[in-house]
């Protein structure tokens, strides 16, 4: 067991220190094969790597359909289009709750975590000056709208933390409805009384809101934006092909890319360009998910992750604690959700599922837990979509980031609480 620590703990501070995990995560199995007795050569071509081409060969038709459905909403104005709408029906003076509603309402309706932010980034910017809101706020108010509830907990999200539980437990993306729903309010209120507290706070200390040195990639024009029933029919339509209609993710999210196209046909010069740049972005969001996920393939392969497993399986309570440390663990090592969710299921999910048909628990309540676990520990100053915030923001760990913990991090953990004793007592 002591390998597997260390390889955690290097992979954890590689990652913190801005190194790739595509190159890092295969030398931190190595040290895992080492310490395991296995052979090196063999662990990585064909453990390391069996792990890797599995993963990338059953999801990456849904990332690349989820960044392309992303950057089509973004490219039409579309997902502009319903931030706007959100903002004038709530108003400035609820600056705050209009920047979170705009995220949730596009992560909800598929777009990408990394693609919301460039999206709801000038509205939010336009919002917090008018409302003479600190800048510094900004990352931990995007946060808590596309990191959190939307991506993990409400059930029927077509996010791929929700998704990912599906494929072990057997369920649907709507899983334990009640227990999610738990969850979405502890994170959603949580995290708006927090930022709100936090506010009045600095409001009250002299700090206002201040102009970023530069604008660059902040579109500041005022091109019209789409009808917004229009534009917000894509996100609908995924949302109900993927839970009412019962159809594959896959099928949900070209629905929605087709539909976008078919709205926004006056710009289709511009959609080679658009889907070629969420195409690519798709790459190296799967390459990263699979390279940690050939890490936990390694690790489940050594001997020690069975005195792992059994101390896991061991935890006092519920077996939905122990899968609920778990997948923090790992999703915190690795700086990502989907990627620690799939280490943590891979190894473990089969032995959960057993235990679910054993013991009479139902497997949705493991699936909502692990969904929710996921986006705990994930955003730990490594993440990398909490670096792609700070730096289209302009804002620096030291700025904004006690904000994002709190919204990201500490408020998420806590939030698989109710959804366990709920399922305790057989409410999902």
């Amino acid at each position: 067991m002591l390998g597997i620590f260390l390889s955690l703990i290097l992979l954890m501070v590689l990652a913190y220190r801005g190194w790739s995990i595509i190159w890092i995560a295969p030398i931190c199995a190595g040290v895992v094969a080492i310490t395991g007795g296995l052979d090196l050569l063999d662990a990585y071509k064909d453990t390391y790597m069996g792990g890797f081409v599995g993963f990338a060969q059953t999801w990456f038709p849904v990332f690349m359909l989820g960044a392309i459905f992303g950057k089509l909403m973004e490219f039409t104005g579309m997902a502009r289009s319903v931030a706007v709408w959100i903002t004038k029906a709530l108003g400035t003076k609820n600056a705050i709750l209009a920047v979170i509603l705009s995220a949730s309402v596009l992560t909800y309706g598929g777009v990408s975590v990394f693609v919301v932010v460039f999206a709801v980034y000038p509205l939010a910017l336009s919002l917090f000056r008018e409302a003479n809101i600190p800048r510094r706020l900004m990352p931990g108010t995007i946060a808590l709208g596309s990191f959190t509830f939307t991506m993990t907990a409400l059930p029927g999200t077509p996010q791929i933390q929700n998704l990912i539980p599906m494929d072990y437990y057997f369920t649907s993306a709507a899983a334990a409805p009640i227990m999610g729903l738990s969850s979405a309010l502890v994170m959603g209120v949580g995290g708006f009384l927090y930022l709100r507290w936090r506010e009045k706070s600095l409001k009250a200390a002299g700090e206002g809101y201040s102009e970023p040195k530069e604008l660059d990639g902040v579109d500041t024009t005022e091109e019209k934006n789409p009808n917004i029933i229009l534009s917000i029919l894509p996100l609908i339509t995924v949302v109900i092909t993927l839970n009412f209609l019962n159809l594959d993710i896959v099928i949900a999210l070209l629905t929605g890319i087709i539909l976008i196209m078919l709205l926004s046909f006056h710009k289709w010069k511009g959609f080679v360009k658009a889907i070629n740049g969420g195409a690519s972005g798709s790459v190296i969001a799967i390459i990263n998910t699979s390279a940690a996920v050939g890490f936990g393939t390694v690790v489940r392969s050594v001997p020690g992750f069975e005195r792992l497993t059994d101390f896991l399986l061991g935890i006092q309570g519920s077996p939905l604690i122990s899968q609920a440390v778990a997948i923090n663990v790992l999703a915190g090592a690795t700086g990502s959700a989907s990627g620690g969710l799939g280490i943590a299921l891979e190894a473990l999910g089969s032995r959960y599922y057993e235990i679910a048909q054993t013991t009479g628990m139902s497997p949705e309540a493991f699936h909502r837990v692990a969904s929710i676990a996921s986006g705990g520990l994930d955003a730990l100053p490594h993440n990398g979509a909490v670096l792609t915030l700070l730096a289209i923001t302009g804002m620096t760990h030291k700025d904004s980031y006690k904000d994002i913990a709190v919204v990201a991090v500490l408020i998420p953990v806590l939030s698989v609480i109710p959804a366990i004793i709920l399922a305790s007592i057989g409410i999902l």
